[in-house]
């Protein structure tokens, strides 16, 4: 979800319904490589680096709950960038579908002598715990997409609601009022479960008429929800948008759309942005019209940032929200948008660098 490429939270209802991304289980070297990307630049930092940071390097974990599509590694790619730059020794756990693994794994952290561990989605059934026992000893704990009531723990997370709303507000300005509509989305998911809520007051505040509501979310989300989108688009081709609050079931929905060859007739409204989306979004005959999202990259970095300003005591809040940005089809047709560095440069509001920033934070570029 949250992700969130969607910015999604891994809030699975079972372990086997939490989102998978193929990767390294674990590495302690936060200026790795990976899928092509290179580091990002960082602007200088002018100001005193405050205490820990004075003091060497500081040990942060990361404790990941990944899933399904490229988002997760360009997050977990800023994370690593922005934590090189601060001269953060970062050790990146990732469970990749496995709960009870997540909770070792925050275990783990728990013991390694880490001053602050990042909690990067994941089930709070399992987690909570173990981010309990973190607390008690005096770390902090800092999550992004994760629903925790333990006092002391800063969230952030990206705004589910201005996605939502960004994207749906396209969606009404294409479809007007009265529209027969499709709806792909699963609950359970702390992020799609805020969309959900956004998506209920569109239908009933444009009146529309929604024929149907499918969708679950595996290792393998976009495919498996092609059978299930294409089963109701059979039952109800006469919809003339469907809206599918997560990126991976919103290719699914696309790649349903065009097996029908209903692409001419039917317009699929996302949320979340990566490579892959911007890639599937201006292809040929692509019924993927307009999505809304922050940028992974971006977001990787800005939680990385927000930890630093906690661990120095400068932060002073417990909540750090990253709002998105709609994006349409036709803004990235028009400019010729390729890719995500591309879409940075044409959509400045991407950038979060004014978020969770110091003097003497080194932030990292997008």
């Amino acid at each position: 979800m949250s992700r969130a490429r969607l910015a999604l939270t891994a809030l699975s209802l079972t372990s086997a319904s939490v989102l998978v991304l193929s990767g390294c289980a674990q590495s302690s070297n936060a200026s790795a490589k990976s899928g092509g990307y290179s580091a990002a630049s960082a602007s200088a930092a002018t100001g005193k680096k405050p205490a820990p940071f004075s003091e060497g390097a500081v040990k942060v974990a990361l404790v990941r709950q990944s899933g399904a599509g490229d988002y997760f590694e360009q997050w977990g790619n800023g994370a690593k960038a922005q934590a090189k730059a601060l001269g953060i020794d970062l050790t990146v756990y990732d469970a990749q579908a496995d709960n009870a693994k997540q909770a070792t794994d925050l275990s783990s952290a728990i013991n390694s002598g880490a001053q602050a561990i990042i909690v990067d989605h994941g089930f709070p059934a399992t987690i909570q715990p173990e981010i309990d026992k973190a607390v008690a000893k005096g770390i902090k704990v800092i999550v992004y997409d994760v629903e925790t009531a333990t006092k002391g723990v800063v969230t952030t997370e990206q705004d589910d609601a201005s996605m939502a709303k960004a994207v749906l507000d396209v969606m009404a300005k294409d479809l007007g009022e009265n529209a027969k509509v499709g709806y792909v989305n699963v609950a359970g998911y702390a992020a799609l479960d805020k969309r959900d809520s956004v998506w209920k007051t569109a239908v009933d505040s444009h009146a529309w008429k929604q024929e149907f509501k499918v969708g679950k979310v595996t290792d393998s989300t976009a495919t498996d929800n092609v059978p299930l989108v294409s089963a109701a688009l059979t039952q109800h081709s006469d919809v003339t948008g469907v809206f599918a609050p997560y990126d991976e079931l919103a290719k699914g929905a696309v790649l349903a759309v065009q097996n029908k060859r209903l692409q001419d007739k039917v317009k699929v409204f996302g949320a979340d942005v990566s490579n892959a989306d911007i890639q599937n979004m201006t292809a040929a005959d692509s019924p993927w019209v307009a999505t809304a999202g922050t940028d992974p990259s971006a977001v990787g970095a800005a939680v990385v940032r927000t930890t630093a300003l906690e661990l120095a005591g400068q932060l002073n809040k417990d909540t750090v929200s990253f709002p998105a940005v709609a994006i349409t089809q036709d803004f990235l047709r028009k400019n010729k948008i390729e890719n995500m560095d591309q879409l940075r440069q044409a959509l400045p509001a991407l950038n979060l660098s004014q978020v969770s920033t110091a003097d003497w934070i080194a932030n990292v570029a997008h």
